[in-house]
């Protein structure tokens, strides 16, 4: 019952990243990525895309920067 084998752990690493798993899969998961030596190699692969992600949502490059600035007007001295 908690036995994965690699595709189904990738899959719900996938899954983890849109939904809260389920108590068995959860436990599942674990057991296997202390069994395997693939699998959290990927984990970290995907870890290591989520932060990218979450730094590229957040970036403004210099010239959407002064576009902003400039929209807004002179700051008042």
């Amino acid at each position: 019952m908690l036995r994965r084998t690699c595709r189904q752990a990738a899959a719900l690493l996938i899954a983890r990243e849109d939904r809260v798993l389920s108590l068995p899969d959860h436990l599942a998961l674990k057991l296997h990525l202390l069994a395997c030596k693939a699998c959290p190699k990927f984990e970290n692969q995907v870890l290591t895309m989520r932060a990218a992600m979450g730094r590229w949502r957040n970036y403004t490059s210099d010239a959407e920067r002064a576009a902003a600035d400039t929209s807004t007007g002179p700051s008042p001295e």
